[in-house]
């Protein structure tokens, strides 16, 4: 049976703005190839790293139709009234499935409902813990977090640990279906070369959204600390908290070894992964991390906060670190500069290893099992 599906949540598709959108071109392109009709609603913004960043706006995209809603370009109300167009949008369209991404957007799940459609909402993380939002926006996540127990026909979470706080805090079962991740092709450091001085194996990689939550603070901090030639890259651009990127900045002058880049897609994200000589993830908070995925399709050393989110997915394929603990990150970062074997060991078996784990062809299955599910 082939299915209407709506799609919404996220800012735009195609777009590397965050995981969120990653995950939904995935998601719509393979199952509008598998013969569904496709609705993704993107919202009428600009890029959230910058205007220079703003893509043509299209129509359609590998066969997905794309709708654009009114949208407020403010901090705390562009995903409010997004996320308001869209919905009633969807709940207005002729679809038998309104896929809801994010807890925010979950807000108004039980319009779509009313209109008789299969409501189904993504939880990406739990987005009222994150640092960047205020009262007002953490109030109405967490309302939207409670409408989508209430009023969704399922819920599909991307990690163990927060299936087991909904069982926990409301007694609701979830659908357990992390995100998937492409075998990538290595790319030779040549735009990362002429534009930064970036050579192979000659910098530590952090590579995605500057928020606070992805603890970007401990690591700079604690590379500081540490002993070695090789440069700290940044890279990444912000998402509603440009506040925070200058306290990173101020936090990495006087040490000319720290690069930040920008946002980065296309040939500069890919050279980037494919020369690091260690990627690091030290987040406080995550939901499934595909910038983790990608950085270990690419063959990378990796290592990472011990939240379960992070250390679910690389298991002993890499090292990680008590969160939040800059001591234990500076001395788990000169361990893994002093010691090139086990760097090399991390490399050798992390691509076969989470491309083997995390199928995007398995993660559309499962979804659509949920969308059909009676």
């Amino acid at each position: 049976m082939h299915l209407r599906i709506a799609q919404l949540g996220m800012k735009k598709v195609p777009s590397r703005e965050g995981g969120i959108e990653i995950v939904v071109e995935e998601l719509a392109v393979r199952m509008t190839a598998l013969g569904h009709a496709v609705t993704c609603y993107n919202r009428n913004t600009h890029h959230v790293s910058g205007r220079k960043f703003d893509a043509e706006k299209i129509k359609e995209y590998k066969g997905v139709r794309i709708k654009y809603v009114p949208t407020i370009d403010k901090k705390g109300l562009a995903a409010v009234s997004s996320a308001f167009f869209a919905t009633v949008a969807a709940s207005l369209g002729r679809y038998d499935v309104v896929h809801i991404h994010a807890e925010g957007p979950a807000f108004m799940c039980w319009l779509p409902r009313l209109f008789g459609k299969r409501v189904i909402v993504t939880i990406h993380g739990l987005d009222h813990q994150r640092a960047k939002w205020g009262k007002f926006a953490s109030r109405f996540i967490m309302m939207g977090e409670k409408n989508a127990v209430r009023f969704a026909n399922e819920i599909i979470v991307l990690s163990k640990g927060v299936q087991e706080y909904f069982e926990k805090t409301y007694g609701r079962k979830t659908v357990f279906i992390p995100n998937g991740v492409n075998r990538p092709e290595l790319c030779e450091a040549k735009e990362i070369k002429y534009k930064f001085g970036l050579e192979k194996d000659n910098y530590i990689l952090f590579l995605g959204r500057l928020v606070p939550e992805k603890g970007i603070k401990y690591l700079i901090e604690a590379y500081k600390s540490v002993s070695t030639g090789k440069r700290l890259v940044i890279a990444g651009g912000s998402s509603d908290s440009s506040g925070f990127v200058d306290e990173l900045r101020q936090l990495a002058a006087g040490d000319s070894r720290i690069q930040f880049t920008g946002f980065v897609q296309g040939r500069m994200l890919e050279e980037l992964y494919s020369n690091a000589y260690i990627y690091v993830l030290p987040s406080d908070l995550e939901g499934m991390p595909l910038s983790l995925l990608e950085a270990m399709s690419y063959g990378n050393a990796c290592l990472t906060s011990d939240i379960e989110e992070c250390a679910s997915v690389v298991e002993d394929k890499a090292l990680t670190f008590r969160k939040g603990d800059v001591a234990d990150l500076k001395d788990t970062l000169q361990f893994m500069l002093d010691n090139p074997d086990i760097a090399a060991k991390l490399k050798a078996t992390a691509a076969d290893y989470i491309c083997a784990k995390y199928s995007w062809d398995e993660v559309v299955r499962d979804t659509l099992n949920v969308y059909e599910r009676k």
